[in-house]
């Protein structure tokens, strides 16, 4: 007699990031089949094989608390990756997962996307990212979407947590020598590291005895000096808002949104963290620009935009839809 194999999946959820990758086997139902976690997933470093291995690795976990001994798990894989940016790196992207055999079909898409997808209840709205860096998308539910390239300066962007910080150290550092206004920065950014001046900050990080990635420490920093009064800090975070609300009013006529009711997601640790001079300006904003967008932030897991995307890959049913977010809370 054959043994009886537990029947795949109806979808493979995939949420990658720098720092960690979650997947989620889903049944056509909503029911949440197995889980699993790995590292971050950085192909740019790493080499496309190599992070796609690391995708592996959790896959593996999931698979294993399903019961699934083999490819394939489930009938759709729906990835939302970091560092798919642009269309043609989801394409070849697509093309690594897909190769794995994990799902019949294999649909990727930035990571930006599993944050709007968990925060609205159909395939329609707007939402910004505001964490290292800064990323923005909008979709309908016929498939049209609206986004940036977010490579950087070089793509016009500004902001996110490096962003925020290298600006608030550039006019600390003018204050302390000289050649900007004086901000109470230029000692409590210093202050954040035991150090007394900017002087011996700015030294510290050149010689790595601070190393650079530790920078991001100081975002709460500017947005305690900015809740104080302090001028300086407050028009940072103050262009930290007319960017995101840029990025959204832009998203949203593209779309033909502009005047609809419609939802706009806040995520990334930036946003998420709700300071209330950022994010109160921010609905500020974008109310004279869009007054019937609904604003909120979303706390829910990204994984469950990318389970949530591969429900309507599969054309679930309202129940499935319900069971799966109540699972995630």
């Amino acid at each position: 007699m054959g043994v009886n194999r537990p029947r795949p999946a109806a979808v493979l959820a995939l949420d990658a990031g720098n720092s960690k990758t979650d997947a989620a086997l889903v049944g056509a139902d909503g029911t949440v089949l197995g889980t699993g976690r790995s590292g971050g997933f950085q192909p740019a470093r790493t080499g496309t094989g190599a992070a796609v291995d690391v995708l592996g690795e959790a896959v593996a976990e999931a698979a294993s608390a399903a019961g699934l001994d083999a490819p394939p798990f489930a009938s759709v894989v729906s990835a939302c990756l970091a560092n798919a940016d642009l269309p043609v790196e989801e394409r070849r992207l697509a093309e690594a997962v897909g190769a794995r055999g994990w799902g019949a079909a294999t649909e990727v898409r930035n990571d930006t996307f599993a944050v709007l997808r968990a925060g609205a209840d159909r395939p329609r709205g707007v939402a910004v990212v505001c964490g290292a860096g800064v990323n923005c998308v909008g979709m309908l539910p016929d498939g049209r979407t609206a986004r940036f390239p977010a490579l950087g300066r070089i793509s016009g962007d500004w902001g996110g947590g490096a962003g925020l910080a290298e600006e608030a150290v550039w006019w600390a550092a003018r204050a302390e020598d000289g050649r900007g206004g004086p901000t109470a920065l230029a000692k409590a950014l210093p202050g954040h590291f035991g150090l007394a001046r900017m002087a011996g900050l700015i030294e510290a990080v050149h010689l790595g005895g601070i190393p650079r990635g530790r920078l991001h420490e100081l975002v709460p920093v500017l947005f305690e000096v900015a809740a104080a009064g302090d001028a300086v800090a407050s028009a940072i975070v103050e262009r930290q808002a007319e960017e995101v609300v840029a990025l959204v009013s832009v998203a949203l006529a593209r779309l033909g949104l502009l005047g609809e009711e419609v939802p706009v997601l806040l995520g990334g640790g930036v946003l998420a963290a709700r300071h209330p001079q950022l994010n109160g300006r921010v609905e500020e904003l974008l109310a004279v620009r869009a007054p019937r967008a609904r604003v909120s932030v979303v706390t829910a897991p990204p994984v469950l935009g990318a389970a949530l995307l591969g429900l309507d890959a599969v054309g679930a049913p309202a129940g499935a839809y319900e069971r799966l977010r109540a699972t995630f809370g």
